[in-house]
């Protein structure tokens, strides 16, 4: 931990307040969002395609989204759409907690999404131009960032719902409040280098320039399935966890072990595996790498699938927890593989120019993947158990992480991931 914080120390000002910036983000974020469900359906005892319909509307208002927060960002500056995402967050958090009619319920949470939406591609694109040549270091120790807020928030959040909700949401909006004043005040405005223009360019031709640019195209197509595969521990492990522990309390302690397995892990290894994959791989290699790691993650669960269920005990506790938490490393390392190299990559693929525009497309793909991806997996799990074939979805998942894996080492092999050359401007008459 000393060596993280000596070596963030060694970053600009800017970069160390955006890295405590995620951070505190991710911390209000979690410690709210896994006891909105509850919530919802408890307290205000709403119908459950009426909690369905608002989570699915922060999703998609975020998802959708990213592409205009990039845009904006690149036309704007930096600065004031990470100010606006939190301001516009403490309003949407403050509203889910006090209020209860479904319109304004339904409003505060595209609020909450739109937030990130606005943020994200901001926040990547600043810290990708203050880092400079520091960009991988930098986005490794941002990640370390990332999932110690992911880690922290939702055990802040269980001690402050216990007293009551309103009181989760109350101290996630000013938490979000004192972020927006620190950055008003202590965030330099910031445009990228290569988007001088940027505010006056047509937003149709800056699109239109991506959707031409293959190398970029081709690049996150093949990275897709890592996010369909590092959400699985919100999704297809807490499921098979919860299939055999049960809903109770010995369910509850192996889900919250696939949580913690993931954060600490990346909290305590991120930055060596990252500086030793720059000195020994090389990005194309530790990509791809990462990518075959996180398919080879879920061997584990499928070798379970071959063992007798115990009737119960620590028999099947240790058969729901340990397979599950070793998958739940495994993503982590081939997240920790591959994520600072990935988002390098977006930079470089980008030319310097219209970098958050870059980051927006690519959020917004990743999470049209996602939402394909986990139902593509729901119908898998529910196949299984319907047919007698538990090593189904666990075959598909090994089968989609290998698959981009090869893809990837595919494009780099054959050259295909260069940055295109930049299209000289016609001279002023």
């Amino acid at each position: 931990m000393r060596n993280m914080l000596a070596q963030a120390r060694t970053y600009d000002r800017s970069v160390q307040l955006l890295m405590a910036n995620q951070f505190t983000i991710n911390l209000g974020f979690y410690m709210l969002m896994p006891y909105l469900a509850a919530h919802l359906s408890g307290t205000l005892g709403l119908a459950g395609w009426a909690v369905g319909l608002i989570l699915g509307v922060r999703n998609f208002s975020q998802q959708g989204m990213f592409l205009v927060g990039g845009t904006l960002a690149d036309r704007f500056g930096y600065k004031p759409l990470i100010v606006a995402g939190c301001l516009l967050r403490t309003a949407g958090f403050a509203a889910l907690g006090f209020t209860t009619s479904l319109p304004a319920l339904i409003a505060a949470s595209a609020a909450t999404g739109l937030a990130g939406a606005l943020f994200n591609p901001a926040v990547r694109a600043y810290l990708a131009a203050d880092a400079g040549d520091r960009r991988v270091e930098a986005f490794a120790l941002f990640n370390v960032c990332y999932q110690a807020g992911i880690l922290l928030g939702p055990l802040l959040g269980m001690a402050l719902t216990g007293v009551d909700f309103r009181l989760t949401c109350l101290v996630s909006a000013v938490v979000f409040a004192l972020l927006s004043i620190v950055q008003i005040r202590a965030l330099p405005a910031r445009r990228g280098a290569g988007d001088t223009k940027a505010a006056t360019g047509s937003v149709w031709t800056v699109w239109r320039g991506i959707a031409a640019n293959r190398p970029f195209l081709l690049f996150s197509c093949a990275m897709i399935g890592s996010y369909v595969l590092s959400f699985q521990v919100y999704l297809a492990l807490p499921l098979e966890v919860r299939r055999l522990a049960g809903d109770g309390t010995s369910g509850t302690i192996a889900v919250a072990l696939l949580f913690a397995v993931s954060g600490l892990s990346t909290i305590l290894f991120q930055t060596r595996l990252t500086a030793w994959c720059k000195a020994r791989l090389g990005p194309s290699a530790a990509l791809t790498w990462g990518l075959t790691a996180m398919g080879l993650a879920f061997t584990p669960l499928l070798a379970a699938t071959a063992l007798p269920v115990p009737a119960g005990g620590p028999g099947r506790w240790l058969l729901a927890a340990v397979p599950a938490a070793t998958a739940a490393l495994l993503l982590a390392v081939g997240t920790m593989l591959a994520y600072p190299f990935e988002m390098d990559t977006i930079v470089r693929l980008s030319g310097d120019h219209h970098v958050a525009t870059h980051y927006g497309f690519y959020n917004t793909l990743s999470g049209v993947g996602i939402a394909t991806g986990n139902l593509a997996t729901g119908a898998a799990l529910d196949t299984a158990r319907s047919a007698g074939l538990p090593a189904l979805p666990w075959l598909v998942l090994i089968a989609l992480g290998l698959a981009c894996a090869t893809a990837l080492h595919a494009l780099h092999r054959t050259g295909r991931l260069v940055p295109a050359p930049e299209q000289p401007q016609p001279a002023p008459a």
